[in-house]
């Protein structure tokens, strides 16, 4: 029988998104796909794609508006915040406007957006769904831009939940590990063209550390798609929707380094990936002192 209910994604053009709106079209849901620009890979039944920039809030409070018209009167069932962006490298060698991107689309962007769309969700006494990732609890070197911007959307859908509750609102985290999508390739070359725009000396300075790091993720296997889109559509449906989700083998790896000391912790994510095993590679020079 088909669900009547609604549901707008953030992010829908992209590998998640896009397995997301299908899954739940398949569902019977009517999804109102949020994306950027053209997307006619997503055009279908059930399926009503909504303009948005989620680092504009005037464009948030536009696709708010319209989704609201179009629901005539009827609230969401599920807000699903999936939108995100990956920024890599070291931290010395990321510039800021670099690490400010990532937390205006990771975190500021769910901010804007689950302000324009919560009366939506309100009034549909839904849910509110946000796609972190498992670096947010354990952290990944060379991942610190998005471990950190991940770590903020937590906190921020921890305190969500707890402000919320009077209104039966539950939110609801899912924490996915690598994904096979066409986002890690794009990360991957993006990083890259930011190394070659850096100080070429201080790039040598992680020469060693880099290359172990392409190693150790080049023998990485990313869980499908469906993995991550099978737990949004079981949060989406679920009467009481756990807090907290994980997505994948590893994404339940680093839930488990998260609980263990500090210490150990940092040892076994070096040596996981080969960091152990290389030393800092030196410039030839001396500093002043």
């Amino acid at each position: 029988m088909a669900d009547s209910r609604a549901v707008f994604i953030t992010g829908a053009a992209g590998g998640i998104g896009t397995a997301t709106v299908k899954a739940l079209v398949e569902r019977g849901f009517q999804v109102y796909a949020g994306v950027r620009g053209e997307a006619p890979h997503l055009r279908g039944s059930n399926v009503e794609l909504v303009q948005v920039d989620v680092t504009d809030p005037d464009s948030v409070a536009a696709a708010a508006k319209e989704v609201g018209r179009r629901l005539g009167g009827r609230g969401l069932h599920a807000l699903i915040n999936n939108a995100g962006i990956i920024v890599q490298g070291p931290l010395e060698l990321l510039s800021p406007s670099e690490v400010r991107k990532q937390f205006e689309v990771n975190v500021f962007g769910v901010v804007e957006t689950t302000r324009a769309f919560l009366p939506l969700v309100r009034k549909g006494q839904g849910r509110i769904i946000n796609l972190s990732a498992a670096t947010a609890r354990t952290a990944m070197p060379y991942l610190g831009a998005i471990s950190a911007s991940k770590a903020a959307l937590e906190s921020f859908s921890s305190v969500a939940r707890v402000e919320l509750a009077p209104w039966k609102i539950p939110v609801v985290i899912i924490e996915p590990g690598a994904v096979d999508t066409t986002l890690l390739s794009k990360s991957g070359a993006a990083a890259q063209a930011n190394l070659a725009s850096e100080d070429p000396e201080r790039v040598t300075l992680y020469a060693n550390q880099l290359e172990a790091i392409q190693k150790a993720m080049a023998g990485q296997k990313p869980s499908p798609v469906k993995v991550v889109t099978d737990v949004v559509v079981k949060a989406v449906e679920a009467n009481r929707p756990k807090p907290l989700y994980t997505a994948g083998s590893d994404a339940r790896l680093l839930g488990f380094l998260s609980r263990l000391p500090l210490g150990v912790r940092d040892r076994m994510l070096t040596n996981a990936m080969g960091l152990n095993k290389v030393s800092p590679a030196s410039t030839g020079t001396t500093a002043s002192r």
